[in-house]
């Protein structure tokens, strides 16, 4: 199957206060709708053959292998339903080519107070599940993204998180445009 039966169906604007289901890019969606129609058909079908499997294998009161297989569908089944209430009416969005940091946008970090500093890319996200190969993603409500937010090359940026204070100059920035 092509991309094309994955793409997102056309809708009416929104009303007033009514919110988007998720945010996600384009990219995001069509992976997103590929696994949740592999959960429902091919997920579906090998975990009722795993469950038969363990059953078989005697009383499953004293069957490890049965209930693994249960909690396994459990995890299986909360999925489906997260994807399906994430694809419900989502809003799709695009990465801009800006000058300021914002979801969508590749930042690359370069920390302040090592010695020998190694530059970090970081897709910075409205959803943890956004992809850019190669590189982490943060979503912009995490302590490192808020704080990256509207931030410009040569800009220096802290945050504190569980570990401590971290600081870090922004020494890119580009959209991440998916091939």
């Amino acid at each position: 199957m092509d991309d094309e039966s994955y793409l997102p169906p056309e809708r009416p604007p929104r009303k007033p206060g009514q919110e988007p289901s998720a945010r996600l890019t384009l990219d995001a969606y069509v992976r997103l709708r590929k696994e949740l129609e592999g959960l429902r058909t091919e997920g579906r079908t090998n975990m009722g053959e795993r469950l038969l499997h363990a059953r078989e294998l005697g009383d499953i009161r004293e069957n490890a292998e049965y209930d693994a297989a249960k909690n396994e569908q459990g995890l299986m089944e909360a999925r489906i339903r997260d994807l399906e209430r994430k694809l419900k009416d989502p809003e799709i969005i695009e990465a801009s080519d800006s000058d300021e940091a914002a979801p969508g946008s590749l930042v690359t970090l370069r920390p302040v107070d090592e010695e020998e500093p190694e530059d970090e890319t970081y897709l910075l996200a409205h959803s943890a599940e956004e992809r850019a190969q190669g590189v982490r993603t943060v979503t912009a409500n995490s302590p490192l993204g808020s704080a990256l937010i509207g931030k410009r090359v040569g800009d220096q940026v802290s945050y504190q998180a569980p570990g401590g204070t971290f600081a870090y100059e922004v020494v890119g920035l580009r959209p991440n445009r998916p091939a």
